[in-house]
C-alpha cells in the first residue's frame, strides 16, 4: 500500500521555538490559526503527536468544529481522524486526555514499550511493536495499510526532525508568530540533523499568506525552486 501524504504542522516563534521553558504552555498561533489548524485537521485521515508532547501539554488532539466533524461523516468518514502517538520507551499513562478523546488511537513502539503498553491500553489504542527501534518507514507503511492517505504531524521537535531529516515529509505548514522566545533551553521546532541536500537545498515555496498577526509559509520539502 502506498505511504500516506505527510503534512508536518508547527507555529513557531521568530527566533524557531515552539515554547518556552516554563510550566505553561505558549500559545503562538492566534484564534484564527488555531481555525486553520482545525480545518487541516478535519482533512486529514490521521493526526500524529510525539509522546513527549503528550505528556508535556496532554491534549485532547481532537477537531473542534462540530460542522467540520458532520461534513466528515457526510462524506462516509469517522467523525475523528485517527490519532497517532510514538513512543520508544512506552512511557504513556493510560489517564491522559489523548486516550480518552476522538476516535481510534494507535501508539507505535518498540519491543520493550510493547510488553509495557499492553496491559495499560487495552482498549483503549492499538500498540505496534516495530522491532528494537521506532522505524519510521516501517510506521509510514503500516498506516498506508490502515487506509490512511494524508497524515498531519504536529510535533515536537524530534518527531519533525526525523520526517524531515528522513526524507518522509510532503509539505510543511509553519506558522510564525510575532514573538520572541530567547531562551536557549527552549524546545525548537527543528533539532540539529543532516537533512537531504543541506544547506544547498532550497525548499519550494508553494504559499505564503498573512492570518492576523502571524504568517503561514507553506513549503515542499520535496521539491525545489527549479521544479
Amino acid at each position: 500500500m502506498p505511504r500516506p501524504y505527510v503534512l508536518l504542522s508547527v507555529a513557531t516563534s521568530v527566533d524557531g521555538h515552539i515554547d518556552d521553558t516554563s510550566s505553561d504552555r505558549l500559545l503562538l498561533s492566534n484564534s484564527d490559526d488555531f481555525d486553520r489548524v482545525d480545518q487541516v485537521r478535519s482533512e486529514s485521515d490521521a493526526i500524529l503527536i510525539g509522546a513527549a508532547t503528550i505528556r508535556a501539554d496532554n491534549p485532547r488532539l481532537i477537531i473542534y468544529s462540530e460542522e467540520r466533524r458532520a461534513a466528515r461523516i457526510a462524506e462516509g468518514k469517522p467523525a475523528y481522524p485517527l490519532k497517532v502517538t510514538i513512543s520508544a520507551s512506552g512511557d504513556l499513562d493510560p489517564n491522559l486526555k489523548f486516550w480518552h478523546y476522538g476516535d481510534k488511537k494507535v501508539v507505535y513502539t518498540t519491543d520493550a514499550g510493547a510488553s509495557r503498553l499492553q496491559g495499560p491500553l487495552d482498549g483503549l489504542a492499538d500498540v505496534v511493536s516495530l522491532g528494537a527501534e521506532v522505524d519510521f518507514g516501517l510506521l509510514l507503511d503500516d498506516l498506508g495499510k490502515r487506509g490512511v492517505e494524508r497524515l498531519m504531524v504536529e510535533g515536537g521537535g524530534s518527531i519533525h526532525t526525523t520526517f524531515l531529516s528522513q526524507a518522509l515529509a510532503d509539505e510543511i505548514h509553519l506558522a510564525i508568530a510575532p514573538l520572541v522566545v530567547g531562551q536557549a533551553a527552549a524546545p525548537r521546532f527543528l533539532n540539529p540533523a543532516t537533512y537531504p541536500g543541506g544547506t544547498t537545498r532550497r525548499m519550494k515555496l508553494a504559499e505564503a499568506r498573512t492570518i492576523g498577526d502571524v504568517v503561514l509559509l507553506r513549503y515542499l520539502p520535496k521539491q525545489t525552486d527549479a521544479q
